[in-house]
């Protein structure tokens, strides 16, 4: 027997309290939270903003400063793409057997991959520092392990989505288990893959420039070291390279995800 559809006065029904559910937790927020909205918007509040922001202008760009931003923004760039492959390898290894595909170890893997996601890359760096000293080194390594964790649980929600159709196909014909996964599974999902990999290297090249506070290399090393000198100026040049930076790898990354779709 076929399982109607609700009716739309139950769907409107339930939209209707999950947005008052959303809407009681939003103002609860606002309750909780010591807020100075009318401190922060004050006349002296303002103009102590705008006196900071003018320490900004005009940006150092002396040749040899902005040979060093070029320099750490490159290190930003290579940590991102490095952490975000090798994230990517762990990921695929780790994605098979944390599906629905394979019973095997899921619930140790999905363990696994809750608690290399849930540690934010600020702490992985911080350890890795002690083991692997200051430098791009352990921030590519913290990139790698944090993002492993996030692609992982993509990449097997993603398996786990494919259509059965071609798989069932080939275990009719005889076909084994690793056939099934490298010849039907993985092709229908490698775009899927692509594009969540992508989208975690615009994400990591981010998190490549807060991690060089903590010391591991890269733009956010020079942002920590010239904002502890109140040296504005540099800053700037520093603020001005992370932008084009990360708008250079959006746009990167946009266009290949479409390639990939078509």
């Amino acid at each position: 027997m076929k399982r109607l559809p609700p009716p739309l006065l139950d769907a409107r029904r339930r939209a209707f309290w999950l947005l008052a559910s959303v809407l009681a937790l939003v103002v609860a927020s606002f309750a909780s939270l010591d807020l100075h909205l009318g401190a922060f918007f004050s006349g002296e509040s303002l103009a102590s903003m705008g006196r900071f922001a003018r320490e900004f202008i005009p940006p150092d760009l002396s040749p040899a400063f902005v040979a060093r931003v070029t320099a750490g923004a490159w290190e930003t760039l290579a940590m991102s793409a490095l952490g975000t492959l090798l994230a990517a390898l762990a990921a695929l290894a780790m994605a098979l057997p944390a599906s629905r595909l394979q019973g095997t170890g899921r619930g140790l893997t999905r363990l696994l991959l809750n608690a290399l996601r849930s540690v934010p890359e600020l702490v992985w760096a911080a350890l890795l520092l002690i083991s692997a000293g200051l430098g791009p080194f352990a921030g590519t390594l913290a990139l790698a392990i944090h993002t492993s964790g996030v692609l992982g649980r993509l990449f097997a929600e993603a398996l786990e989505n494919a259509p059965p159709g071609p798989a069932a196909a080939l275990r009719a014909q005889g076909a084994g288990s690793v056939q099934v996964f490298l010849y039907a599974t993985l092709p229908q999902v490698v775009p899927q893959l692509m594009s969540y990999a992508l989208y975690r290297w615009e994400n990591n090249i981010r998190a490549a420039a807060v991690l060089g506070v903590v010391g591991a290399g890269g733009l956010g090393q020079l942002l920590s070291f010239h904002m502890g000198l109140f040296q504005m100026d540099k800053t700037a040049t520093v603020l001005l390279a992370m932008l084009v930076l990360v708008a250079l790898v959006d746009a990167a990354s946009f266009a290949l995800r479409r390639w990939l779709m078509r």
